[in-house]
């Protein structure tokens, strides 16, 4: 079965993200970060996924990120799913991480909660 996510580029895909996260705020309560991704490779680019008052949002302007992730887009569809462990991704040189290293923690365990394999 072909993923339909593997088929998005990256700005459809940052959008699909907010749009899941919105439609359950219930794992963001209370969490208020901003995250940068620094995309590398064949597509790249940086967007910010904003978490504040229960909301998301995307967009590309860069505005003091508390946690920035720098990987390629194959990494970076692997990690949303879960199927790149952050950690290990992060000790194998797949993924840099500059700002809170604890923010990105949390990160994999938010994206968990959405499991978002399902609507990617």
């Amino acid at each position: 079965m072909i993923n339909e996510m593997d088929n998005d580029r990256l700005p459809e895909l940052m959008e699909k993200i907010e749009k899941v996260i919105n439609q359950n705020p219930g794992p963001i309560d209370g969490v208020n970060v901003i995250y940068q991704f620094n995309i590398t490779g064949d597509e790249e680019g940086t967007f910010q996924l904003q978490l504040a008052e229960g909301k998301a949002k995307v967009s590309e302007e860069v505005e003091g990120a508390n946690c920035t992730l720098v990987l390629s887009l194959e990494n970076f569809r692997k990690f949303l799913v879960g199927k790149l462990n952050g950690t290990a991704a992060f000790m194998t040189g797949k993924l840099k991480i500059k700002g809170d290293i604890g923010k990105a923690i949390k990160l994999e365990g938010i994206l968990r909660e959405y499991n978002l394999k399902e609507y990617l």
